[in-house]
């Protein structure tokens, strides 16, 4: 479970370029909770994944995972057991190593016996790698030597996915993960995130920017506006919840309509 009380964060304060980007943030994130994530731009949405990464500590507050303070933890401490995708297919991957060196640096840095980046996977290691990657149904558990910079953005895009979920992480936070590939591989990505996320339990939060999918994945919605969650909705309310519907609510929430041309134009062309 995640928790978090009360964060605030601040950038370049006491300067002409001081920003309030999290203001009295509170979340509870349940054990399997899927929680879809939609706001403007600037709204806060990468600074609060980046604040659970522990990209920054912030200024005050707390955040706990499955009961441990975390708030002050380092980022790479962290980065074992929280799984993470950007927008960029191009981060999360070595594009000099191998598909199989790739695999090989994630899963020990996420096992549980805590082998050590500098240790070696077994042969059973590296047959356990060639099932996962014939799940993908892309045909790379046939190019384990090739350099991964030779593989497509979905490709990539893929493996990081499974690279983030080979070891279970205690939450999976997906930022705009399939924004930035074709419609056709971002579709066959997506599909790949929700059988990963429902056969695992995982706890997700993905930020998206189209509405649609902000309502039918998972089984919650967060709006967010101004450093802060506005909306929170699930359950039989989220269900029978339009994009429109949810459009007032956050008028109602922030005090203002939504700004962001892409989730706007997401509703209008259910892209």
């Amino acid at each position: 479970m995640l928790k978090i009380e009360h964060i605030f964060k601040t950038f370049n304060a006491g300067t002409v370029n001081e920003k309030r980007a999290i203001s009295d943030l509170c979340l509870t994130l349940e054990d399997g909770d899927f929680a879809t994530i939609v706001g403007s731009n600037g709204a806060g949405k990468s600074t609060l994944f980046n604040a659970i990464a522990g990209s920054f500590y912030t200024d005050s507050g707390y955040i706990e995972l499955d009961g441990e303070d975390i708030t002050f933890v380092p980022e790479h401490v962290r980065s074992r057991y929280i799984g993470r995708l950007f927008q960029d297919p191009l981060m999360g991957t070595a594009p000099h190593m191998t598909i199989e060196e790739n695999l090989s640096v994630a899963y020990l840095r996420a096992s549980e016996h805590k082998k050590g980046l500098f240790s070696y996977v077994t042969k059973k290691d590296r047959e356990a790698f060639r099932e996962q990657l014939s799940l993908l149904d892309m045909g790379l558990e046939d190019r384990m030597s090739q350099p991964v910079g030779l593989l497509s953005g979905g490709q990539r895009q893929a493996l990081t996915l499974l690279m983030a979920t080979m070891v279970t992480p205690k939450i999976l936070m997906l930022d705009e993960h399939t924004a930035a590939l074709d419609p056709s591989t971002a579709k066959k990505v997506l599909e790949l995130t929700k059988k990963i996320v429902k056969e695992r339990n995982i706890s997700c939060l993905m930020v998206t920017h189209n509405m649609n999918q902000a309502l039918e994945l998972g089984n919650r919605t967060l709006m967010m506006n101004s450093g802060n969650i506005v909306f929170d909705v699930r359950g039989e309310e989220r269900a029978k919840m339009s994009v429109n519907d949810l459009l007032e609510r956050f008028a109602e929430g922030a005090g203002k309509e939504m700004n962001n041309d892409r989730i706007l134009l997401s509703t209008k062309e259910g892209i």
